[in-house]
């Protein structure tokens, strides 16, 4: 399985409390014909903290039914709890999922130790690739390229999701491993500096609203488009900015409620997006000439 390109980070629909299937089938359709290279449901973006073990598996059971034939399935599976991690791991095997996505544990706040323990538990207990993700500003805690250097060796541990904000990072870890270890962009205003210190792509919040756009600007600078490339990241920045005005998903969630294509429903602890920033998201698509 090759790790390049626009895997969308799908946010979970909700209907009166429940998971909306409708909706996130229309919500997958529309990003493989938008282009996307695979999916990535039940992460950050997905409240992946806020959904059962049942609701959990279901979503992934959607998504892959959803997309069989068509692009990978790369599987959030993360939590606090490392035997949690690994029984998701290993359920979200049994579901078919074509890859993992695992957070570094959040809250516990461990070791460079603890993170190396972790990690090479939940690698040992499945088969299935993974792709670490990389994300201080939610989990306290940051995954050190010394660690990461020993996780490489692990065979299945292929790539990670780097969304510290800082392409200095990405760049140190293009030049520990050159291709034998994909990096991939967790923040969509990044995507283009770090294809362009060697990252291979980006797992997408921006994605689940534009598919086509978001994967164009993958596509042109892969195959040497470099102007027309940073002409349409360039374009779409305001855009990605806008849906962080506020903590993900809540943005992108109201995004795409504007449109129609799912209910205004998001889990506590989170809440749903004040109307200035509703209308800060609006005015930007409007700017991009994509409102």
């Amino acid at each position: 399985m090759r790790f390049e390109g626009t895997f969308p980070a799908l946010v979970t629909p909700f209907a009166e409390g429940a998971i909306d299937e409708e909706a996130l089938r229309a919500l997958v359709s529309r990003c493989t014909e938008g282009g996307v290279e695979g999916l990535v449901p039940c992460g950050t973006t997905g409240e992946s903290p806020a959904l059962s073990q049942k609701e959990h598996e279901q979503v992934v059971r959607i998504v892959i039914e959803e997309a069989r034939g068509k692009v990978p399935v790369i599987a959030g599976v993360g939590t606090a709890s490392t035997q949690r991690t690994i029984e998701n791991a290993q359920a979200m095997e049994r579901l078919g999922a074509d890859a993992l996505l695992v957070v570094c544990p959040y809250y516990n706040r461990p070791t460079q130790a603890g993170l190396l323990a972790h990690f090479r538990a939940v690698a040992q207990a499945t088969g299935l690739p993974i792709i670490l993700y990389n994300i201080p500003g939610r989990t306290g805690v940051d995954l050190a390229l010394e660690t990461l250097e020993q996780l490489a060796e692990l065979k299945n541990i292929v790539g990670i999701k780097e969304a510290t904000g800082n392409v200095l990072r990405s760049q140190a870890i293009v030049r520990a491993f050159g291709d034998r270890f994909v990096v991939l962009s967790g923040d969509d205003a990044l995507t283009l500096p770090i294809l362009a210190v060697g990252g291979k792509g980006v797992i997408s919040v921006t994605a689940n609203l534009l598919p086509r756009e978001t994967s164009e600007v993958v596509r042109l600078w892969r195959k040497g488009a470099v102007e027309e490339a940073r002409q349409l990241h360039l374009r779409l920045l305001p855009v990605h900015e806008s849906l962080f005005i506020e903590t993900n998903p809540g943005p992108i969630k109201a995004a795409l409620a504007d449109r129609g294509w799912i209910r205004p429903e998001i889990r506590l602890p989170l809440v749903w997006p004040a109307p200035s920033t509703v209308e800060r998201i609006r005015n930007a698509l409007k700017g991009a000439g994509l409102g």
